[in-house]
């Protein structure tokens, strides 16, 4: 029997960090969950949906700052940015 070739590294189905990240390269699009702040002294988890990586204002295609559980749903082609959150993880 012939092994299967190893399957190419893709895209990630979570994400820990802060950062951005581009979505069809660095992370699967769908709907992402997350538990809410990382850190219980400064409780914000910020997010943000982005057209582009430019850190213009105007490049916010809609963002928010959780206080516990939240969802996101990106798009292949948007750069997803966090900040202070726990690990997101692919839901849908």
């Amino acid at each position: 029997m012939t092994p299967k070739p190893a399957k190419e590294p893709g895209p990630a189905a979570s994400v820990a960090g802060d950062g951005t990240y581009l979505v069809g390269e660095d992370m699967k699009a769908g709907m992402y969950k997350t538990a809410g702040p990382a850190d219980s002294a400064i409780p914000n988890c910020y997010w943000a949906r982005l057209k582009d990586a430019s850190g213009e204002f105007d490049a916010i295609i809609a963002n928010g700052n959780a206080q516990g559980q939240t969802r996101v749903t990106v798009r292949k082609g948007e750069y997803f940015q966090t900040s202070g959150c726990e690990t997101w993880k692919k839901v849908g």
